[in-house]
């Protein structure tokens, strides 16, 4: 399902299979016609092929369209400095409509500290951001996304979460 361009939308750019599947199911908690403002792109292959994606595919079409926000779904691999890496490939003018999100290592991490299944897990941060609470993202392997997190979701719950 194709989102409607000249609406706010978001677009997913997730690193690999589990991050698609993270945000599949979060989309899952996006009621009605609101689940047509946000797209899951196929996954692209590793964190550096997300930036690389990102740059030749959606710059154009994010400077076309300046109600479209991205989110770059990917692995920090135990690296927290990956965020600033990642966030100096950006270019500036688009800074604040592109949001880097990720577990600390990996999403099958997530499961293995207990929290469930992708699917459940990915439903369960839809809930936080849906309902203002922060439960599972106060994990310990998703607590570092935070600052990016409060910048997200000033733009993302109007979008998609309107009556919160």
């Amino acid at each position: 399902m194709s989102v409607n361009r000249h609406l706010p939308h978001i677009y997913v750019l997730p690193e690999d299979d589990a991050n698609r599947q993270l945000a599949k199911s979060f989309h899952l908690q996006v009621a009605g016609s609101r689940q047509r403002q946000m797209q899951v792109l196929p996954e692209a292959g590793g964190w550096l092929r997300v930036l690389e994606r990102f740059k030749s595919n959606h710059v154009v079409g994010m400077n076309r369209y300046p109600s479209r926000l991205m989110v770059l779904l990917i692995d920090f691999d135990g690296y927290e400095r990956r965020l600033e890496e990642a966030r100096a490939e950006i270019p500036k003018e688009l800074s604040e409509r592109v949001f880097i999100l990720g577990a600390l290592t990996e999403p099958e991490a997530l499961k293995q500290a207990g929290l469930g299944s992708l699917e459940r897990i990915g439903l369960g941060l839809a809930k936080d951001c849906r309902e203002g609470t922060d439960t599972l993202w106060q994990h310990p392997l998703l607590q570092h996304n935070a600052p990016e997190l409060q910048r997200l979701l000033q733009h993302v719950r109007p979008i998609l979460f309107p009556s919160n």
